[in-house]
């Protein structure tokens, strides 16, 4: 095999053509072998593989520096540089991390796992490369939606600006996770049909004559080259950016040739390359979307698996119903139609939602402008992709205390994905915002509870819920729900857990056969129930959250009880201080001693040992 000539970028440099083809179905076949054991995302790793052989045979990583944005189309990256021996650990615990990853390999240029960051990396990196009179390329890697990202559009804007030497290649794979949307997205798609590009090989000699003289031998390689082209009538020649292509991103004899030529260029070059998410596996190719991130699957007999039913599936429906019993309810996300359970949703109210792309902050303030006019918006969200609008909560829903209701999926760890990904940050960082409340749902039918009654009585409201399984609730089901209220869901006589979102499950399986222990389902934490809390201070009192424990629901416990002057035996259980890598949710859990086992541990140091011996 020749992958296992390759231990470096080094080692391309010496293969043949004939070789480096054989090498990319190599890596397409250990990509689609792991993904098919631990998850991950295959789509776009596979439609990335010539790009990236072409760009390592072209440049000289790590000196190099290639940026990947989100970094889930960078496998093939890991293999071709020092990592295949431990490829087989992608996404596992204390295995390779399922995005690039800077303490992980000298030859990640970022830590990157959200969006639309490589360009405004890349530009920094190019400042310091010339502030220091060092001599190396910058290249940027931007695809999957990315590039419809504010942040990747402005950083374009200061590029285009200071003129600074790098290269920015558009993988144009006309998807995100979902289709792309927006006007940059038509244009691309407009672009490729036009008969300017048909008939590149015609015109490229004029056009190619004001690139560069190094250039002018491209001319007869056009065909060759997927139809090469420089053309002004396009979106980056106003922002000072050359642009070239499209290319075809998968003729990696085309590829090698013109980034050998782009590579002497000076000032920012954009190199438009066109890719098939999915690449070189049917299934793959026919659903991008759904292979984007698939859990596993038997590669030989590759079939769709039920994941069961999920929390954003049981938000996706019960928003779907109650958009029928109220006129103004309008779903906006930010390119999340599936993650977020809304594709139902889109088809029976097509009117009434919105896909923004990757713009988390344009969601939410779109969501204000609504909530202006009198609809009752709803932003679908994860809560690590609502950290990137956190000054537009603020600033442009909180203040006027707009009716913007948040739906903050993926709340709490979230396993394989890792620190990136964790939404463990959201009570923290909502909570202090004067006229925000926030609510977690102990099941389905109470947030189809919390949803209706959060329409009803207005005002931003954030409800959280984890990456799990649920229970469906019955279609129709509106139970009423007093809203700031706890839950006693079973009596104690010596402590109590209070336990907020996903815990509660561990709470009750920590306390099912001890008489002395209660749990409550705090199910609001802003409000808190100051009337229930201040009538369990006599108990010991235990917290326990899927979140950080700096700033999340113990702490607001203990502010609550130090205003109100109470002083009971308090413990809060939550995540540690630091970034949590990878793994699987139960571990994670366990680790941080939020699971039943540690509940039970941190009852007995509160005095409340288990009452017999456990197995």
């Amino acid at each position: 095999m020749v992958l296992d000539k390759v231990n470096s970028p080094d080692d391309l440099k010496g293969l043949t053509l004939e070789e480096l083809l054989a090498l990319a179905e190599e890596i397409r076949s250990e990509i689609i072998r792991v993904t098919a054991q631990n998850g991950g995302h295959l789509a776009s790793s596979l439609g990335a593989v010539e790009l990236i052989l072409a760009l390592h045979r072209v440049f000289q990583s790590p000196k190099d520096r290639i940026l990947f944005d989100v970094g889930h189309q960078a496998y093939a990256h890991k293999l071709i540089t020092g990592r295949k021996d431990h490829f087989h650990t992608l996404r596992q615990e204390g295995g390779l991390s399922g995005f690039t990853k800077v303490s992980e390999s000298e030859h990640d240029a970022i830590t990157a796992g959200h969006a639309s960051t490589s360009l405004a990396h890349a530009l920094g990196m190019a400042i310091a490369r010339d502030l220091a009179k060092e001599d190396y390329h910058v290249v940027a890697v931007i695809g999957d939606g990315a590039l419809t990202g504010g942040m990747a559009l402005a950083a374009l804007n200061k590029i285009g600006e200071l003129g600074k030497r790098m290269l920015i290649i558009l993988n144009d794979n006309e998807m995100s996770i979902s289709e792309n949307v927006g006007a940059l997205n038509k244009y691309f798609k407009e672009l490729q049909i036009r008969k300017w590009v048909q008939d590149a090989e015609k015109l490229g000699r004029s056009i190619l004559e004001h690139i560069s003289p190094k250039l002018f031998g491209l001319v007869d390689r056009a065909k060759e080259a997927a139809k090469l082209i420089l053309h002004q009538e396009n979106p980056f020649y106003a922002w000072g950016i050359r642009y070239i292509g499209p290319v075809d991103g998968h003729d990696l004899k085309g590829l090698i040739h013109i980034l050998e030529h782009l590579k002497e260029l000076d000032g920012p070059t954009l190199l438009h390359v066109v890719t098939k998410k999915g690449k070189g596996y049917k299934v793959a190719e026919a659903d991008p979307i759904y292979w984007h991130g698939p859990s596993g699957f038997d590669p030989l007999k590759p079939e769709k698996v039920s994941k069961g039913y999920t929390w954003s599936q049981a938000f996706g429906d019960a928003v779907t119903e109650l958009a029928y019993l109220e006129p103004r309810l309008f779903v906006l996300t930010p390119a999340m139609r599936e993650g977020s359970g809304l594709v139902r949703y889109s088809v029976e109210h097509p009117e009434r939602y919105l896909d923004v792309g990757i713009c988390e902050d344009v969601a939410v303030t779109t969501a204000a402008g609504m909530a202006l006019r009198g609809l009752k918006p709803i932003v679908a969200i994860y809560s690590t992709f609502l950290q990137r609008a956190y000054d537009q909560v603020i600033h442009d829903v909180a203040i006027e205390a707009l009716p913007v209701i948040f739906a903050i999926d993926r709340a709490g760890v979230v396993g394989a994905d890792g620190a990136t990904h964790h939404g463990v940050f959201d009570i923290a960082y909502l909570r202090t915002i004067p006229n925000l409340q926030i609510a977690a749902p102990k099941d389905a039918l109470e947030l189809r509870a919390m949803l209706k009654k959060a329409l009803e009585i207005g005002g931003p409201i954030a409800i959280r819920y984890p990456r799990d399984n649920v229970e469906r609730a019955p279609e129709g089901a509106w139970p009423e729900i007093p809203w700031g209220r706890w839950e006693v869901l079973k009596e104690g006589t010596e402590a109590y857990i209070l336990a907020f979102g996903k815990t509660l499950k561990y709470a009750l399986e920590a306390a099912s056969d001890d008489p002395r222990i209660g749990v409550v389902n705090a199910r609001f934490l802003k409000p808190l129930d100051r009337e229930m809390l201040k009538a369990l201070a006599r108990y010991r009192l235990l917290t326990v959250e899927d979140h950080q424990r700096m700033g999340g629901f113990g702490s607001a416990v203990l502010e609550a009880l130090n205003e109100m002057g109470l002083k009971p035996q308090v413990k809060v259980l939550g995540l540690p201080d630091r970034f949590l890598e990878h793994g699987s949710i139960p571990s994670l859990h366990r680790q941080a001693g939020i699971d039943a086992e540690g509940i039970r541990r941190a009852l007995a140091e509160m005095g409340v040992p288990p009452t017999y011996e456990r197995a």
